[in-house]
């Protein structure tokens, strides 16, 4: 799932991860509908920019997930530096599978944590 409201970065993050091999399974340009569209396709990963136009940010749609899906993953995006204060002063984030990544970025480096957050919840699911 990838949220993110400039439609030229949402396409090249679609495109990119598709070609990839993952499939996409909605993509929207506000947090607005997150949560409906969470418990409908149930993501392995979504993919969250900071900054979006409906009055949410990245981080609040976060907790909003968490709250009720404790084991999502997530990846925040933002091109703002200063989010990594507000991202690392989020206590509830650290015991949560979520990364932040800082534009600009290589997109390999969408493709790591996209791999890393994607196996980590993986392995949470796992029965032992």
């Amino acid at each position: 799932m990838i949220i993110e409201d400039e439609q030229d970065l949402l396409n090249l993050y679609k495109d990119f991860l598709i070609n990839k091999g993952y499939y996409i399974s909605v993509t929207n340009t506000t947090a607005s509908n997150i949560m409906s569209d969470y418990e409908e396709f149930k993501p392995d990963l979504v993919i969250l920019d900071y900054k979006l136009p409906d009055g949410k940010n990245g981080l609040e749609a976060a907790n909003e997930i968490f709250s009720n899906y404790p084991f999502a993953s997530i990846l925040i995006i933002s091109a703002y530096d200063t989010v990594k204060q507000a991202f690392n002063a989020e206590k509830r984030f650290i015991t949560k599978n979520i990364k932040l990544l800082i534009k600009p970025f290589k997109l390999s480096k969408l493709n790591e944590l996209t791999i890393e957050l994607v196996n980590r919840q993986t392995n949470k699911h796992v029965k032992t």
